[in-house]
């Protein structure tokens, strides 16, 4: 089987026979925070029945804390989960994908034999997001996906293109589909998240995840949220009815009241990517600069993965990415102790 993404420890432990520093997956490098990992074992309680299948208390506290009404939420196995339901609910016969950006959304799409446009960054631009990207919004698209902050690039979009090109999908009755799974790392994510609009457009769904932010990604917690509450209904359906365990609704519920540790996490990543960024330019590598708490970069040395990983260290390969070739690399934001062992090993490979 081919693992296109980041995170696979197992993989280079089968291979190396050790676990990673592991740089390929964008998670919290804080860890899991103690409260959640405190519910989640308070769940294994109740792991002898089945779990809500319609994540009542959790849809209601998503409610409270994005301030729309439960109804217009939906949990899932992951954000990825909810992009495939997507997908097989909405069956569109033609999307409009960027490139670069996460593998995931066309793979949902190529399932369903959606014909997908790509509009291409352009990295003289630094893969930023230009209003050109509204000439490709025309009636008959069905379905655009945006990433924001986008994966790999970590870059976002002016808030008022994003605001233009949401009027233009519901002009055209084009949905837009906004992945917002990195947002939170960013200093102030309410200014430029667009769930503030779901209530007034039904025309747009957001996913959002607890994988990223707060380390969870081995429980499998994601939702969107959309006012179109037919269409969450018929995602619903488009997969298993126990999607989502007690296990990660109870470290869901936990994760939301985790106010601290997201300042925490914001003041470590804004006070490290810089530096880290810095150390990457210094070795010769030209970077993107992105907001989220990862970055892409461009190495002048060959082969950088396969030589970082005999130093123990894994960082995700960029080739499979539409738009980028085996040159781009893109690695996490860690810990300051991290970072530098990530630059010192890069000193000793170029």
């Amino acid at each position: 089987m081919d693992v296109r993404h980041g995170g696979d420890w197992a993989g280079f432990q089968a291979r190396y026979g050790r676990a990673p520093l592991d740089f390929s997956a964008s998670l919290s490098p804080l860890g899991l925070p103690d409260k959640v990992r405190e519910a989640a074992i308070a769940a294994l309680e109740e792991a002898n029945r089945y779990p809500d299948p319609m994540c009542r208390a959790l849809r209601a506290k998503l409610g409270e804390y994005h301030h729309l009404s439960p109804e217009h939420i939906l949990c899932g196995n992951g954000a990825a989960d909810l992009i495939f339901r997507l997908a097989l609910a909405k069956k569109p016969k033609r999307g409009l994908l960027l490139a670069p950006t996460f593998g995931e959304y066309e793979r949902a799409l190529e399932t369903v034999g959606c014909e997908v446009e790509h509009f291409f960054l352009e990295g003289n631009q630094n893969f930023q997001m230009t209003e050109g990207l509204l000439e490709h919004i025309v009636p008959g698209l069905e379905l655009l996906v945006l990433c924001e902050p986008n994966n790999p690039t970590g870059q976002v979009t002016d808030h008022a293109l994003l605001l233009e090109i949401l009027e233009r999908c519901a002009q055209t009755g084009t949905l837009l589909a906004v992945d917002e799974c990195f947002l939170d790392f960013l200093p102030h994510p309410e200014e430029h998240s667009l769930i503030r609009e779901v209530p007034t457009h039904k025309n747009l769904l957001i996913f959002r995840a607890f994988t990223k932010c707060y380390a969870m990604a081995g429980l499998r917690l994601g939702y969107c949220l959309c006012a179109d509450s037919a269409l969450l209904e018929h995602m619903a359906r488009m997969g298993q009815a126990w999607g989502v365990s007690c296990v990660a609704q109870e470290a869901g519920l936990a994760a939301l009241e985790e106010k601290a540790y997201l300042e925490q996490l914001r003041d470590v990543i804004e006070r490290e990517r810089p530096l880290l960024q810095k150390g990457l330019e210094d070795l010769g590598c030209r970077v993107v600069p992105g907001q989220a708490n990862f970055l892409l970069f461009q190495s002048p040395a060959p082969n950088l993965r396969e030589r970082l990983e005999e130093t123990g260290i894994s960082i995700r390969s960029c080739g499979d990415f539409l738009g980028l070739d085996e040159g781009w690399c893109r690695v996490c934001v860690r810990t300051g102790e991290d970072n530098q062992r990530l630059l010192s090993a890069m000193r000793e490979v170029r």
